[in-house]
Order: structure tokens, then C-alpha cells, then sequence
């Protein structure tokens, strides 16, 4: 019977949402077309993990300037399985073979890659520099189908790619209350975020940065879900328990009166 009352009370919560709790991009009709002017350009940062490729048309020249786990390159190429990725020490500098420590925290990828190629000229001719980054995650956590942290397979990484690989939000979510955590210059900081606006696409915020956090919010409803199958759990537990009592005393006096 209790089953059957919280089923009905759960149902009836759920079905007071409407569209304007659950549809996003609300207003975007008042829109039409937006510029897209969200600032998206990655930045090196502390912990970072680089993949640096260096090639020319004269192949033998390029192996010294390659962190590689073994001798043998394929054609002159290293593949992505062979290379040591470059770790971003804690004050912001690679150790790069030949031309020693260089500094790239704050850099971009494509400022990283003109810097290297310019200094290669000095030692091969023709210098093709090829960067990309290894640990470019996001995590994503509260009311989502699928929590977790996901490797993002590119730098240019939006919000709603990245809910998109954990499965979008729940029925219950609140999708004008998605909290972003951020490391900006050593600090943390976090922004709300409102899914229902279609001003999102021209926030800072819409282009994801490396080890950003998201958290979803639930919704009141999804709150007192919660509590009302705590409670009912609580209560089960102590009518099982006051019924073993009760069956233990019944055959403690059987036994006596035997």
C-alpha cells in the first residue's frame, strides 16, 4: 500500500512540470541569429599533458627533437602509441629535447606551435610542429544519465557537448541552476548557468576550458523524492525490526512454557 501511495505522490509531482521547466533555449525565437562571440582558445596550463610531433621533409633530422619510446620511428614519424607526452611543470615549463626548458603556461596551442617552429628553423629546415593535448577532461556530475569525467575529443568543446556525452539532463534536473567550476589563475571559481536562455551561446562560458566541472542541480520535486524513500525506508526497516522482536518474545514464551 505504501508503494502504491509514494508511486502516485511521485507521479504527481512529476507531472506539475511543464515546458517552461524543462525545454531549453526558451527564447530563442526572440533571437534568430546570434554571433557566437564566446571566447574559446584554450590555454596551457599547469598539469597539462602535450603530445609534441616534429617533422620536415628530411626525416632524420627531426628524431633528436622527438620524445619517443623506442629508437625506431616509422618513416620518420612518431606515432601517437610511441610518444611521451610533455607534463607542464608546476611553474609552467616543458623540458624540450635540444632546445632545453620553455616556458607555455598561458600559451595556446597554435601560439605554442609557431613559437617551436620558429626556433626549429635554426636546426631543420622546414619544421612541422604538431601539438595536441592528452588530458583534456570534463567532468560532469549531479542529474545527468551518465555522471563522470570524459576525455574531450577537442579543444573547442561546448556545454551541450559535453551533457551530450553524459547522456543530457534528467527529467528532474534544474536546467537554469547548472553550476561551472573553474580554476582561473590558480583561484577556483564557479558561475551559474541558465540552459533555458539561449544567451548561454555568447556567454564566456559556453566554450569549455580543461578540468572544468559541471553540476547539475535536481529539482525540488527530485529533492523530495529523495526524502520521501528515505523515510519510507526508515520506516520499513523499523516495523522489520519491531517484527523480529516481536516473533523472538513468542518463541522465548513457547519455549518456556515447554
Amino acid at each position: 500500500m505504501r508503494k502504491i501511495i509514494f508511486s502516485v505522490m511521485a507521479f504527481v509531482l512529476f507531472s506539475c512540470a511543464t515546458s517552461k521547466d524543462i525545454l531549453y533555449f526558451q527564447d530563442i525565437d526572440s533571437v534568430r541569429k546570434q554571433q557566437i562571440q564566446a571566447e574559446y582558445t584554450t590555454r596551457i596550463t599547469k598539469d597539462d599533458l602535450l603530445n609534441i610531433v616534429v617533422t620536415a621533409p628530411d626525416k632524420t633530422v627531426v628524431m633528436p627533437f622527438n620524445l619517443t619510446l623506442n629508437e625506431n620511428m616509422m618513416g620518420g614519424y612518431a606515432s601517437s602509441q610511441s610518444l611521451f607526452p610533455y607534463l607542464v611543470d608546476s611553474e609552467g615549463n616543458i623540458d624540450f629535447p635540444v632546445l632545453g626548458r620553455i616556458h607555455v603556461e598561458g600559451m595556446s596551442r597554435i601560439e605554442l606551435t609557431n613559437h617551436l617552429t620558429e626556433r626549429l628553423r635554426d636546426y631543420i629546415k622546414d619544421p612541422v610542429v604538431v601539438i595536441s593535448f592528452t588530458n583534456y577532461k570534463i567532468t560532469v556530475l549531479g542529474e545527468v544519465r551518465n555522471p563522470g569525467t570524459y576525455t574531450m575529443p577537442s579543444e573547442r568543446t561546448t556545454i551541450l557537448q559535453a551533457l551530450g556525452m553524459a547522456g543530457d539532463l534528467n527529467i528532474a534536473a534544474e536546467r537554469d541552476n547548472v553550476l561551472l567550476i573553474r580554476e582561473i589563475n590558480g583561484v577556483q571559481e564557479h558561475f551559474k548557468i541558465d540552459l533555458k536562455s539561449a544567451k548561454i551561446m555568447n556567454s564566456p562560458f559556453f566554450y569549455l576550458h580543461q578540468n572544468d566541472v559541471l553540476y547539475v542541480a535536481p529539482s525540488a520535486s527530485r529533492i523530495a523524492q529523495g526524502t520521501n524513500t528515505a523515510s519510507i525506508w526508515s520506516t520499513t526497516l523499523s516495523i522489520l525490526v519491531s517484527a523480529v522482536s516481536v516473533v523472538s518474545v513468542i518463541l522465548s514464551l513457547s519455549n518456556s512454557a515447554k
